[in-house]
């Protein structure tokens, strides 16, 4: 693999991470109107659901919150914790 390519998919993968703890973000001011940061333990409970249900979504922070939404049903039990408070 030419040193070029792999330089582009880690740019990509670290963009894609990125994406997924700008969501977290969005969550917590989603989820939680009191809060203005995600917690850690936010962070933690819905990146692999992001990951799982919705990567299409990324970056789309407000198709990301949306589609978890929708997906409520198939959330993990600490992912779905963060919505239902």
């Amino acid at each position: 693999m030419k040193p070029d390519a792999t330089r582009s998919r880690t740019s990509a993968s670290r963009a894609s991470m990125a994406s997924a703890l700008g969501l977290c973000l969005a969550l917590a001011t989603t989820a939680f109107a009191r809060a203005d940061i995600a917690t850690p333990e936010q962070k933690r409970a819905c990146t692999p659901d992001v990951y799982r249900l919705c990567a299409g979504e990324i970056p789309n922070v407000r198709a990301i919150t949306a589609c978890l939404r929708r997906q409520k049903a198939n959330l993990s039990d600490a992912c779905r914790a963060v919505f239902e408070q």
